[in-house]
């Protein structure tokens, strides 16, 4: 989790309306050509454009490309590992429009939402699951911060 802001994840319901089968076609990563022989060469993707490159040509028994057969299906794409669709949310207006939509769609608070409504927006949800309940809001973090940084200071000579 980065420190710099949080994202709250409330889930509309308890379990989605349709939950489809999330297939991946492929989780390895793919990797640039010789970057497993030399150090150099990063291990991130990036495609191969020189002329007598055998890569490039597509020669047998050499590493995988990616292309358009590894894509997700459209059905499936963009659906977390809960069966849920994302919507970010900004405000409590936001929240309400999920109740016509609530068996498909999960709202995320945005993390430009101040601490204020944070919590009136977590509060109006509060009937709703909530995916992580124990997390820290950002300005609770920050004073935790703080007063670590006074022990140390006070404690240092």
């Amino acid at each position: 989790m980065c420190g710099s802001h949080l994202l709250l994840s409330i889930m509309a319901a308890l379990r989605p309306l349709v939950k489809p089968k999330i297939v991946k076609k492929r989780t390895k990563k793919f990797i640039q050509h010789q970057s497993d022989q030399y150090v150099e060469i990063k291990h991130n993707w990036w495609k191969p454009r020189g002329v007598d490159n055998r890569l490039c040509r597509r020669f047998k028994g050499q590493i995988l490309m990616p292309n358009t057969g590894y894509r997700s299906s459209q059905k499936t794409k963009h659906i977390l590992p809960s069966g849920f669709l994302k919507f970010l949310v900004h405000n409590v207006k936001e929240l309400e429009v999920l109740l016509m939509c609530n068996g498909s769609y999960c709202a995320e608070i945005a993390h430009s939402v101040p601490s204020k409504n944070h919590n009136a927006m977590w509060k109006a949800a509060s009937w709703r699951s909530v995916t992580n309940p124990s997390a820290m809001l950002y300005s609770e973090e920050n004073e935790y911060r703080q007063l670590i940084c006074i022990i140390f200071v006070l404690i240092k000579p």
